[in-house]
């Protein structure tokens, strides 16, 4: 009878051993299966092949929000946390199980750039967390929707698609989004969409957003721009004036780019186009009514009819305004009349003008203010060559320097006269074409040739000669005067009125006053020039002649005294 060999200790432990994985315990820290030997309340017994059996909680065996789907005899997969507890059972854990095994499967697909199936079960700062089959990820906000999303919550214990964009094993960090999917979705539904589509096709959208510049509209699953300036033929300041976000329109595709995805809608395609027949309709020289929609710089925009606007040019604003703002000159919204003066129905552009539809106001002045007619006005501004005088009409005058006074110089008689000024002048010549009015003030003045008075020649003046003049006119520059009773009238200049400062006040001097005079030269139309101021230099000459130097030891006052007392007793 053969003997049997009965294992010794150290058999028995070496079987113990292989059992366990080795001496080094090496069930730990991996994944095994094992068979569920009974269910008790929510924990699930399992049984893995060691001297003790686990328990593991029946949540760990469904998805968030579902129930474990368990029964006895099921075998599963669990992670060996410990062989052997304190209490003398093993420590077991399925979601460790399916998150080493969802790591090995998520990276593969990582690698692969594959979509992953995942569950959005919680919220945390900055976004969501997705159980990834028992990888736990993280759903940033901005990576939920291609849109923001206010509510997440029907998004939630839902299976649905994501796309990895970082993991990190190591550590434990994964990132997922699910708007690249959305987006790659999209794509896709606009690549099939827009091979149904064609320039020229009519189709209804919705109106998703407004800007500025236009508004985007959904044809389906594919956005077109409706650009603001195919909103309508009219002017269109801004889309929200026609449409709102929701409303329906019916649109023309104008233009699609197959390379960009981008499509080009409008609306005014479909109305009919008013500038067809727009030459018939505004021949040159007609005279419309239209309301005032945009000023610029250069000039205002007026609106004939809905969708036809005419630019009215900053030049043909107004006859007399020259080099002011359109804006001043008329508002928005204002009616207004005015003249066709070009049309282009090719380039869609019609040029009229403010001021044709109104009267020339140089054509006006003429028929009221004829050559040689007196006019009064004020002072507008004094330039280098003349005077510019504001008259009936709201038009200008110009009174050229040599046509301001007899017997002084251009220079000394624009000084004469200050801005604000109420001034009469003669019109001397109309040029309503080139919007000119020449005017004169010396014509007016008394004793002058062109008011028939006596000439300096006439009168029997000579120059340096001593004459009684009386005054016609007290200005600010000095008198007008005429010498003797009926003689040539001249000007005395404020600084010749008299040697001392005192003495050189126009205001000084009344209409009528009489006094003596010295003729210093004459204009080129003989009319004289007076100072009083060179007469008393020439009397201090003759009286030093006369009555001794003042170095005989007579002062300059004791000599001219003399000479008052002889002149007055001879």
């Amino acid at each position: 009878m053969a003997s049997v060999a009965f294992p010794s200790r150290d058999d028995f432990a070496a079987l113990l051993n292989d059992s366990l994985g080795g001496e080094d315990g090496g069930f730990e820290g991996r994944v095994v299966k094992g068979t569920v030997t009974a269910i008790e309340n929510d924990l699930a017994v399992i049984d893995v092949g060691l001297k003790s059996e686990g328990r593991v909680p029946l949540r760990e065996f469904a998805m968030p929000g579902q129930k474990a789907d368990l029964k006895v005899g099921d075998e599963v997969e669990v992670y060996v946390d410990r062989v052997e507890n304190a209490h003398g059972e093993a420590m077991l854990s399925r979601d460790r199980a399916r998150r080493e095994a969802a790591w090995d499967k998520l990276e593969a697909e990582f690698t692969e750039s594959a979509r992953v199936e995942g569950v959005i079960f919680g919220r945390v700062k900055g976004g969501f967390t997705v159980d990834l089959d028992g990888a736990v990820a993280f759903l940033p906000g901005s990576q939920v929707d291609i849109r923001p999303v206010r509510d997440v919550t029907p998004l939630m214990d839902i299976p649905q698609p994501f796309q990895i964009l970082k993991m990190d094993r190591r550590r434990g960090n994964i990132v997922v989004s699910r708007r690249a999917i959305l987006e790659e979705t999209r794509a896709e539904q606009r690549s099939g969409l827009i091979q149904t589509l064609a320039e020229g096709q009519i189709i209804e959208g919705v109106v998703k957003n407004i800007t500025d510049y236009g508004a985007f509209v959904d044809l389906g699953g594919i956005d077109g721009l409706l650009h603001v300036t195919d909103l309508s033929y009219k002017r269109i300041n801004h889309p929200n004036e026609m449409i709102n976000i929701g409303d329906t329109v019916r649109v023309q595709i104008i233009r699609i780019n197959r390379d960009t995805q981008r499509i080009s809608l409008g609306m005014k395609q479909l109305e009919s186009d008013p500038w067809e027949g727009a030459s018939a309709k505004y021949p040159v020289g007609a005279k419309l009514s239209g309301r005032v929609t945009n000023i610029t710089e250069y000039g205002a925009f007026v609106e004939l009819e809905p969708g036809i606007e005419g630019l009215v040019h900053v030049s043909e604003m107004s006859w007399t305004k020259k080099n002011v703002h359109p804006g001043k000159i008329v508002s928005t919204s204002q009616e207004v009349e005015v003249l066709v003066l070009e049309v282009d129905p090719e380039k869609r552009r019609i040029s009229l003008g403010l001021k044709q539809a109104q009267s020339n106001p140089w054509d006006s002045f003429a028929e009221r203010h004829p050559v040689g007619s007196t006019v009064e006005g004020e002072v507008k501004n004094a330039t280098e060559f003349g005077l510019f005088i504001g008259l009936d009409g709201d038009v200008d005058g110009m009174v050229h320097m040599s046509d301001i006074a007899w017997g002084i110089s251009g220079e000394d008689a624009l000084a004469l006269h200050r801005k604000g000024e109420t001034v009469q002048a003669v019109v001397l010549d109309i040029d309503v074409e080139k919007e000119r009015i020449s005017l004169g003030m010396k014509q007016l003045e008394r004793g002058g040739p062109a008011a028939g008075g006596t000439t300096a020649a006439a009168a029997g003046l000579n120059k340096n000669a001593i004459v009684t003049v009386t005054v016609l006119e007290v200005r600010d520059g000095g008198l007008e005067v005429q010498a003797g009773e009926d003689g040539a009238t001249g000007f005395i200049k404020r600084s010749d009125l008299g040697r001392d400062r005192d003495e050189q006040r126009p205001e000084r001097f009344q209409i009528g006053q009489k006094f003596d005079a010295m003729v210093t030269g004459f204009d080129r139309a003989k009319k004289p020039t007076f100072s009083v101021k060179a007469m008393q230099i020439a009397e201090e000459k003759q009286a030093v002649a006369q009555y001794g130097s003042s170095d005989s030891g007579a002062s300059l006052g004791d000599i001219l005294g003399e000479a008052l007392k002889a002149k007055n007793e001879g």
